[in-house]
């Protein structure tokens, strides 16, 4: 079942509510390892982005994330705002003039989204960023698309791989990033790029498939 523009806005739409019910979190495992500010910066971004949605009239799905990309470059502080930026604007250009698009489409878009944080950040697996979580979900997707699944089968399991990956941040030591300045002390917390990464999945389970509605 191809999703809509429709349907990309209403995972949009999740994505804010779901960083505005999380802000407070998210800032705590800012504060242990960062500047404690992401669940801020974060839920501001998304605030931004919707107000600028309500005036798109574009009907590509393409100028839905490139209008996000551009609220969240210009309002998100810190790194967050060129990488959550960046990896946005990546997707409107590999969705730009499609109205509608399939599971595989949106994996390519994510390829694309991932290759701009990955040129950005200089990041690699296990360097404790929010790639921990989007590759892992970008995987389990790849695998679902390729053996067929239906999209809210697929979804689930992008969600869940992206939860693992934000879990597993919590042992290792940060190589990136304002985290990276505490050295050995940066283990044993959550990194917040990570968790807020999930959230972008969970947001589409919660908007596609009707899953729940509080990540936690």
């Amino acid at each position: 079942m191809p999703l809509t523009q429709e349907a990309v806005r209403a995972w949009l739409q999740r994505c804010a509510a779901v960083l505005e019910e999380n802000r407070d979190y998210l800032t705590q495992l800012d504060a242990a390892i960062g500047d404690a500010d992401h669940g801020v910066n974060m839920d501001r971004g998304f605030k931004a982005a919707m107000a600028r949605l309500a005036s798109l009239n574009a009907p590509d799905i393409g100028s839905v994330f490139k209008t996000v990309g551009m609220a969240l470059v210009a309002t998100v502080g810190g790194a967050g705002g060129p990488l959550y930026g960046t990896f946005f604007l990546q997707l409107g250009g590999a969705t730009a003039g499609r109205t509608e698009i399939a599971l595989a489409d949106l994996l390519a878009a994510l390829e694309a989204g991932l290759a701009g944080i990955a040129r950005l950040g200089k990041a690699e697996p296990g360097d404790k960023t929010m790639l921990d979580a989007l590759l892992p979900a970008r995987d389990a997707l790849r695998d679902a698309v390729a053996a067929g699944l239906p999209a809210t089968e697929a979804l689930a399991r992008a969600a869940a791989a992206a939860e693992g990956g934000m879990r597993a941040t919590i042992p290792l030591v940060a190589r990136k990033g304002r985290a990276s300045y505490l050295g050995e002390r940066s283990a044993g917390h959550q990194d917040p790029g990570a968790t807020s990464s999930f959230y972008l999945f969970k947001a589409a389970v919660d908007a596609w498939t009707g899953g729940g509605t509080k990540a936690d």
